[in-house]
């Protein structure tokens, strides 16, 4: 095989079903939202977290709109690095926020895998070590790597079969812990500040982050049968799918453990609130739906990034390195991601990781509806007001995420900044390289440039 038949990226078109599409979704967002996010939430804006679930779900409702309306026009693997080319170009804004979203998702990736540990080690009454929640992680993500080695159907089959089991025992955890609860009735009253306005903010930024699963739809775009019409489809199901399931088991957690518990046992919130509820056999019950659900979504979330960063190369907007590997860029990708997924699960712990997370997301987010408002809304059809909204949500919870962080921990905000820097620095560097290459009359120059 020649060098440039090696860096080709291939894509099966219509391998993907609307319902396997719909699953690799709901894969990513119930697998990193409602296990290890519930107590994070609870503990940062009291018992307002089940209305901190809902207030992210009306602000991801404005955002998918902007992707939507991408991708009915422009149906593409390289999914959100496409949509930010289509509007900003071979340009910094291109790169840039592309790479915050590949690295939130190989942070979601991490956060999976500390949560799928936090879980398991509840079979072994919690892991007073310390070690194995990593241990068990990074295992996880390897086991990923190597059935995302097989192929898209292998995947579909897998994720299809993992989602339909935890989303059902999901359901049963719901609607049992409200039908044993003291009281459906929550007490909403926070203790301290934590029911202050920029904390129920800060909750609602960490639901956001249960919720950008839905974005992994659009990295398969091209791969999905009749894109046009299903990739929007497959996010609006997600994005309602994951509203009722959220908004039940939020309840279910908050009728069934005090507020101090639920901060307690932020890690493991569900598996927590199933033991006073239905006792041991209950909490391994709920750690198995947990392992499957986290497993899923690792699986669903190494796909869909390792396409979009394969995309990104093809493109020429980031730098890239065989090191010695055979295969295809989409397999190099695949190595990448993984590795840094690795080391993110063994050195980070869950609420840091969350943070870095989120913070990455939004920013890009916003510069995705300021790409449709500015630059494609003719070409793609759409409403001047909604990405306008989304913007500005945006912007509210980002603030009130980072003012709570700040007073509670800085270090995860000077992490996001200064890595953020660096990617500016190095991205702006490479630009400028292959700027000067394509002016050598090396590369054709795109269509878009603005």
């Amino acid at each position: 095989m020649s060098k440039e038949q090696d860096r080709v990226t291939r894509y099966k078109k219509g391998s993907l079903t609307l319902a396997g599409t719909v699953m690799l979704g709901t894969g990513v967002m119930i697998g990193a939202g409602i296990f290890a996010l519930t107590g994070q939430m609870a503990q940062m804006t009291g018992a307002l977290f089940p209305l901190a679930f809902l207030a992210a779900a009306v602000i991801v409702s404005f955002s998918a709109y902007s992707y939507i309306k991408i991708s009915n026009t422009w149906p593409s693997a390289g999914g959100i690095g496409m949509y930010l080319h289509k509007a900003y170009g071979n340009r910094l804004p291109t790169a840039f926020n592309a790479l915050l979203m590949y690295f939130s998702m190989v942070i979601a990736q991490s956060f999976l895998a500390r949560t799928f540990g936090s879980y398991t080690m509840q079979l072994f009454e919690g892991d007073e070590s310390g070690r194995m929640v990593p241990i068990l992680g990074v295992s996880l993500i390897l086991v990923a790597f190597l059935v995302n080695l097989q192929g898209n159907r292998m995947i579909q089959g897998m994720a299809s079969f993992i989602g339909v089991l935890k989303i059902g025992g999901i359901l049963i955890f719901g609607l049992v812990g409200l039908w044993i609860a003291d009281s459906i009735s929550v007490d909403f009253s926070s203790p301290g500040d934590a029911g202050a306005a920029g904390n129920f903010l800060g909750a609602t930024a960490l639901g956001i982050l249960a919720f950008k699963g839905f974005t992994t739809i659009t990295n398969s775009g091209s791969e999905v049968k009749d894109p046009k019409r299903n990739v929007g489809r497959a996010i609006v199901i997600s994005i309602a799918a994951c509203v009722v399931i959220y908004t039940l088991v939020g309840f279910a957690v908050a009728s069934n453990l005090s507020l101090a518990e639920i901060i307690e046992t932020r890690d493991y919130s569900l598996a927590a609130a199933a033991r006073p509820a239905l006792g041991e056999y209950a909490v391994w019950f709920t750690v198995a739906i947990a392992m499957m659900a986290t497993a899923g979504g690792i699986l669903a979330s190494i796909f869909a990034v390792s396409r979009m960063l394969a995309m990104l190369t093809e493109m020429k907007l980031v730098p890239h390195r065989h090191f010695g590997m055979p295969g295809s860029i989409q397999k190099h990708t695949l190595v990448y991601t993984v590795a840094l997924g690795l080391i993110l699960t063994a050195f980070f712990d869950l609420s840091r990781i969350a943070a870095l997370g989120i913070v990455f997301y939004l920013i890009m987010d916003i510069a995705i509806h300021w790409g449709v408002l500015r630059y494609l809304r003719e070409d793609v059809q759409a409403k001047a007001w909604v990405p306008a909204i989304a913007i500005l949500l945006d912007l509210l919870v980002l603030g009130g995420f980072v003012w709570v962080k700040l007073n509670t921990d800085p270090f995860v905000i000077g992490v996001a900044v200064v890595t953020m820097i660096a990617i500016a620095v190095v991205e702006q560097i490479f630009l400028k390289k292959s700027e000067n290459s394509r002016q050598s009359g090396h590369e054709k120059p795109h269509e878009h440039n603005h």
